[in-house]
């Protein structure tokens, strides 16, 4: 919402067999991105899990009045942008799963980069008409503002930034690559980069009735995309 980060909380809940070598670990990172962005750990709970390792992180911010990014902006004839590239945290996951993925700071995975200064810098330059981070995957979070805003969808194929050893339907609905979705008017001028971030353009707002996503093929072929990223309480 190109929001300024304050504080966070931490609810944390930890099997009574955890080694400490663990916890430590764990808070090490987590107060190492919390300092970086000037957060402060104001508060949470710790409590004992017997189903595993439980966290439950929430931060609050502020914006000037007016002047957050929504999703409830995007208009009929608006482009759609991305930033960075997509699929690479899904395809690490995968290749987890397989015992096949080693530790890389370069890895959006283990070190997600959450996008704040590109996030400030669009919203000074006033550009997004509405906007929402990719931690869903690009399929559930475009369904997002569509339903917010009442518009419908048209992305390029072709266009899509697939991240380097990642597949189109990870980049579609990996998630958890947390790069920025957002929409702006086919009047405004958008850079290729912001704030050292690629800024990529996907597609165009349409009059399609909400939610309802097309996929625009090399070929030509528009065919509907479907919502496949990860939604709470999918029945």
């Amino acid at each position: 919402m190109a929001g300024d980060p304050l504080a966070c909380f931490l609810s944390l809940g930890l099997p009574n067999d955890i080694p400490q070598k663990w916890v430590d670990g764990f808070l090490a990172g987590f107060t190492k991105l919390a300092k970086r962005f000037r957060v402060s750990l104001a508060g949470g709970d710790t409590g004992e899990s017997r189903s595993g390792i439980v966290a439950d992180v929430m931060v609050v911010g502020t914006a000037p009045k007016g002047k957050s990014a929504r999703r409830s902006g995007a208009k009929a004839g608006d482009f759609i942008y991305v930033t960075g590239v997509l699929g690479g945290s899904a395809a690490t996951l995968e290749r987890l799963r397989r015992g096949k993925a080693k530790v890389s700071r370069k890895d959006p995975h283990f070190y997600p980069e959450p996008r704040i200064g590109v996030a400030r810098k669009l919203r000074a330059l006033k550009i997004p008409s509405s906007m929402i981070d990719l931690s869903d995957g690009l399929s559930t979070d475009l369904s997002h503002i569509c339903e917010e805003s009442g518009i419908g969808a048209e992305i390029e194929v072709v266009q899509i930034p697939v991240a380097t050893g990642a597949t189109l339907r990870q980049a579609l609905h990996g998630g958890e690559d947390y790069e920025l979705l957002f929409t702006a008017s086919e009047k405004k001028r958008v850079p290729a980069s912001v704030a050292g971030v690629a800024v990529r353009r996907i597609g165009r707002v349409t009059r399609d009735g909400r939610q309802m996503m097309w996929l625009r093929t090399l070929d030509g072929e528009r065919m509907p995309m479907p919502v496949g990223g990860w939604e709470h309480f999918r029945k």
